[in-house]
């Protein structure tokens, strides 16, 4: 485990990723059986004893983290029947626009409904369930997501996770005792540069840039090695995968020495690894 992510007292993150033996993580909640990153899909995830709910957010125009995946509404909302027109993007609606929408009526009748939670209410929900979150920031700035965590008493009951590098450095250097995932490949290195130099396979070099970021996981594509896992593990880091839905692959996987696997497909993998 990495000295950055012992620092301070024990929390439920640190005790969440620490124990000895592959997670199964879910992905924007149990989203293979309910509507994606809504609560309904935290509950289910939850009730299949994941081992953390998955979640990503976006900033809304006024600046209120709203929990949804992409940069628009059309894929997981009825935006096209609300405003009339696709391609409208979550930073251009108030978060009280966004909360109105429908959410669940895309995945399934049963769904209608269901709506695009904040983010305050997705922790609250899935801490109080006793789930660890792990959020993943696709857009808004390092001090106001500090800001957040801290106010909502969330430093270290969350993981938190983000494909930007810079943006874990920021927030590093504000909250340091917060544990860091450093999603791959990234898109910006911690100094803000492009990461275009860099194959897509998990590597030294790219071990390098990530020890800048003050992360104590690599969460990467399926493309990484047993090699980059023991040199992760060497530095202290933990290795998770993302999206993996065949138990074959995940078996596979943890044998090389990974430490957790995201997936859709909770039951599945969770019997395939043995964890249910």
């Amino acid at each position: 485990m990495s000295s950055r992510a012992n620092s301070g007292s024990s929390s439920p993150a640190l005790d969440r990723i620490s124990i000895d033996r592959p997670l199964v993580i879910c992905h924007r909640g149990y989203g293979a059986v309910a509507p994606e990153n809504t609560l309904v899909s935290f509950e289910l995830g939850l009730d299949a004893g994941a081992d953390l709910i998955e979640l990503d957010y976006r900033h809304s125009q006024d600046g209120v983290p709203v929990v949804i995946h992409d940069s628009t509404f059309d894929r997981t909302t009825n935006s096209l029947e609300v405003w009339g027109r696709r391609r409208v993007r979550v930073a251009s609606k108030t978060a009280e626009k966004i909360r109105a929408l429908d959410a669940g009526s895309w995945f399934g009748a049963r769904f209608a409904g269901v709506g695009v939670p904040l983010l305050t209410e997705a922790l609250d929900f899935i801490l109080a369930g006793g789930g660890v979150p792990l959020v993943e920031h696709k857009s808004g700035d390092a001090a106001a997501s500090a800001k957040l965590l801290r106010e909502g008493g969330w430093i270290n009951r969350v993981v938190l996770m983000s494909f930007d590098w810079s943006f874990l450095r920021e927030f590093h250097e504000i909250e340091p005792g917060q544990v860091l995932g450093a999603l791959g490949p990234a898109v910006s290195l911690a100094d803000g540069r492009r990461a275009s130099r860099f194959s897509r396979n998990c590597g030294r070099g790219w071990l390098d840039e990530l020890e800048k970021t003050g992360a104590a996981i690599v969460i990467w594509s399926r493309r990484v090695s047993r090699d980059a896992i023991r040199l992760a593990h060497s530095r202290g880091l933990r290795v998770w995968v993302y999206t993996v839905d065949h138990p074959k692959l995940a078996v596979r996987l943890c044998g090389i020495g990974v430490d957790g696997i995201i997936t859709n497909k909770i039951a599945r993998i969770q019997h395939a690894l043995g964890t249910c």
